[in-house]
C-alpha cells in the first residue's frame, strides 16, 4: 500500500478526538484547528465529556472528510498544539 493509500473511502464521516485539560477554551482550540481544514463544523456534530474528576476534556468532531491528506493536516494541527494533550 503507498503513502496516499488507505482503507478509507472518501468521502466519508469521520471522527476525530482530542483530550486536553478542562480549560474553558479548550474546544475553541480545538474547533479552530479542525475548522482550517475543514470549510464548515455543523451544529451537532462536536460532542464534549469531562473527565471522571473533571480535570481534562475530549472534544470529538465528526467531519465529512474529503482525503487522507486532509485528515493528515487536521492530526498535525492537534498535535502541534500545545494544549492538546492527545489526538485520536
Amino acid at each position: 500500500m503507498s503513502e496516499e493509500e488507505t482503507l478509507f473511502e472518501f468521502p466519508c464521516q469521520f471522527p476525530i478526538k482530542a483530550m486536553g485539560k478542562n480549560t474553558s477554551n479548550f474546544d475553541s482550540i480545538v474547533i479552530g484547528i479542525v475548522h482550517q481544514h475543514v470549510e464548515t463544523v455543523k451544529v451537532g456534530t462536536v460532542k464534549t465529556k469531562l473527565s471522571k474528576g473533571n480535570k481534562y476534556t475530549s472534544i470529538t468532531v465528526t467531519i465529512e472528510a474529503s482525503s487522507k491528506k486532509q485528515l493528515d493536516a487536521i492530526y498535525q494541527g492537534l498535535t502541534d498544539c500545545p494544549e492538546v494533550l492527545m489526538a485520536l
